[in-house]
């Protein structure tokens, strides 16, 4: 694989120059006010990208898997029920994680390629007349499908069923570049990484916590050390950390969280759109069909790409990388050998995502696909020129 060429996985996505060489810098006493000059700006961009005035903003040297388990531990107790729906392996893979810590959890399973379902969500909830059901979990981005749940409709629902159950959303892969409006959307607890959407390294698990979330902190049960927000609010307060934070990605994430501002949120999200949209345009032209199932659920960060039935998707994404260079993501769990993945988050042009499609194109050639080389790009090329505004404005 080229260093040179952009990738095109859902992330850990291309790092801007100057985020990286933010990254790249000598150390510091993180114990000095020096780092509190990093710590506080950080924590308060991230704020702003979440649009809450409310939540407190806890950042783990971690992943999103860790910030799954930050959700869970620090406000559910061993036996509590939680309710989620299992559309995609990231869901999955969460609700795997409550069960290995004991909870018991009530699945609602829906096809692979479909958003998540709001009339089930009210339907189980008012039925709960004992309020057993301790937290709703949601997966915004499922992004192993490339599709995009409506978050606002869970929380109607859930009021619409009068239940006060705590209101969880792993927002992995759609925080930073689709629009999240955590107070908005009643959102308890939301989750993310710095590997998407805040275009950094993999390193950092980034939650925010309502005011409700953080009143169940002290009745939590659950085993917690590492992840114990309590301690970290704690070393906040002292312009520090509960243990050796990493300096250099929260450095990133400072000056990630400026640029996306600086961008303008509302254009970060319009401009992830043009390009998703270009993306899909090739999908059409080239005959194929994305696996999420209606426009209702289209991703704007990640789009999954079926293959005519019978051909193996793995072999666009090792072709690709084998003879141009260029990473696609596999398909994973239920799909995995079904779609290949096209990745369109975090810094990203018109003209880099050509790049990728233009790629994706020439691969499926080669393999003896139906695919006409050019199809895609001049479809995705109508959308990019018809775009207003004379400038494409990128993250970086």
């Amino acid at each position: 694989m080229s260093f040179q060429n952009p990738v095109f996985i859902p992330g850990p996505t291309n790092i801007p120059e100057v985020l990286r060489k933010a990254m790249d810098m000598p150390t510091i006493d993180h114990r000095s006010p020096l780092f509190a000059q990093i710590l506080h700006p950080a924590l308060a961009g991230v704020k702003k990208v979440l649009k809450t005035e409310a939540a407190e903003v806890f950042v783990f040297p971690a992943t999103g898997t860790g910030g799954w388990e930050t959700a869970l531990t620090n406000t559910l107790s061993p036996g509590d029920t939680v309710l989620a729906a299992r559309n995609g392996m990231f869901s999955h893979r969460w609700i795997d994680m409550c069960q290995r810590h004991g909870l018991n959890v009530e699945v609602i399973e829906v096809p692979w390629g479909e958003g998540l379902p709001a009339d089930r969500y009210e339907e189980i909830l008012t039925a709960d007349k004992e309020h057993r059901i301790k937290a709703v979990l949601a997966t915004h981005n499922e992004t192993a499908t490339g599709v995009l749940s409506d978050i606002a409709a869970i929380r109607r629902a859930m009021d619409a069923a009068g239940h006060p159950a705590l209101f969880f959303v792993d927002g992995v892969s759609s925080i930073g570049s689709v629009d999240f409006r955590m107070d908005d959307w009643g959102v308890d607890i939301a989750v993310t990484g710095s590997q998407k959407g805040f275009m950094l390294s993999a390193g950092l698990a980034i939650t925010a916590f309502s005011p409700k979330a953080l009143a169940a902190v002290e009745a939590a049960k659950l085993s917690r050390c590492f992840f114990d927000i309590r301690d970290m609010a704690k070393g906040y307060a002292a312009n520090a950390y509960p243990y050796t934070p990493a300096v250099g990605l929260l450095n990133g994430l400072k000056l990630s969280t400026e640029m996306l501002l600086g961008e303008g949120l509302e254009n970060v999200f319009a401009r992830h759109h043009r390009i998703a949209e270009g993306v899909r345009a090739a999908v059409h032209a080239w005959g194929l069909e994305l696996c999420a199932t209606s426009p209702a659920v289209y991703s704007d960060t990640v789009s999954a790409i079926r293959t005519p039935e019978g051909f193996d998707a793995n072999r666009v994404v090792g072709h690709a990388l084998q003879k141009y260079g260029v990473a696609f993501g596999t398909g994973l769990g239920e799909v995995a050998g079904k779609v290949f993945r096209i990745g369109h988050l975090g810094s990203l042009t018109d003209v880099m995502a050509l790049s990728g499609l233009a790629t994706a194109e020439m691969v499926m050639a080669d393999l003896g696909l139906d695919v006409v080389p050019g199809s895609g790009v001049a479809a995705a090329q109508a959308v990019y020129r018809g775009a207003t505004g004379t400038a494409q404005q990128e993250a970086a």
